[in-house]
C-alpha cells in the first residue's frame, strides 16, 4: 500500500471533526475552482490561499499536490452521480437526460487535465477508478436510470446502453474541447449527437 492510500485509508477510519470536515470541504471547493481556472499547473499555495487556510491545512488533507487533483475529480464524478439523481425525478424524461448529457460535458471540460497531470507525475490514470470502483458504479447506475426512463417514454432509441451513453458524452466532451468556446458550433455538435440518439416519439 503507497502512502498515499495509507493516509486515505486512516482517513476513512477516522472521522474528521466538524472544523477539519470544513476545513477539507474548502480546500476541495477552492482546488475545484483554481484547476478549472488555470489548470492541473496552478500552485497549491494558490488552493491554499483561495480556500483561506494555511498551506499545512492543505497537505495535511492531502499529502501530494496528486492526490489533491485526484480527490477533485472523484468529488466531479460524484457531483455528477448527485446531478443524475436529481433529475430522475423530472417529469420531463426527455428533458432530464438532455440536461444531464449537458451537465456532463460542462463538468467534464477540464477533467483530461486532471488526468493528464496526474499521467505526468507518474500516477496510473486508471488509478483513479479502480481504486473507487463504488463511485464509478453509483455514476454509471444513475445515468442507467435516466437513460431507461427516456427509452420508455420513446425519447431515445431502445438498442442504447449505458456504455454507449457513457461513451458518447466522453467523445462528445473531448470534441468540445477541439471546438473550442464557439458556443454555435458546440450546439450544432450536440444537435448532431441528440439526433442520432432519437427514439420514436423524437
Amino acid at each position: 500500500m503507497t502512502t498515499r492510500d495509507q493516509a486515505a485509508t486512516n482517513s476513512a477510519r477516522t472521522p474528521l471533526r466538524a472544523d477539519a470536515r470544513r476545513n477539507r470541504e474548502r480546500v476541495l471547493e477552492a482546488a475545484d475552482a483554481v484547476f478549472s481556472e488555470v489548470g492541473p499547473a496552478a500552485s497549491t499555495e494558490e488552493v491554499a490561499r483561495r480556500a483561506g487556510v494555511a498551506i499545512g491545512t492543505v497537505f495535511r488533507h492531502f499529502p501530494t499536490k496528486e492526490a489533491l487533483i485526484e480527490a477533485v475529480a472523484i468529488g466531479r464524478l460524484t457531483q455528477l452521480t448527485a446531478e443524475a439523481e436529481r433529475l430522475s425525478d423530472t417529469a420531463d424524461a426527455d428533458a432530464a437526460f438532455r440536461t444531464f448529457f449537458h451537465r456532463w460535458i460542462e463538468l467534464s471540460a477540464t477533467k483530461h487535465q486532471f488526468a493528464t497531470a496526474l499521467a505526468h507525475s507518474g500516477t496510473d490514470v486508471q488509478q483513479i477508478t479502480s481504486t473507487h470502483p463504488g463511485v464509478v458504479q453509483q455514476l454509471h447506475q444513475a445515468v442507467a436510470g435516466l437513460l431507461a426512463r427516456a427509452q420508455q417514454d420513446g425519447s431515445l432509441r431502445p438498442d442504447l446502453s449505458t456504455s454507449d451513453v457513457v461513451a458518447l458524452m466522453v467523445g462528445a466532451s473531448h470534441a468540445h474541447e477541439h471546438i473550442g468556446p464557439d458556443p454555435t458550433q458546440r450546439a450544432h455538435l450536440l444537435s448532431v449527437i441528440f439526433d442520432g440518439l432519437r427514439g420514436r416519439r423524437g
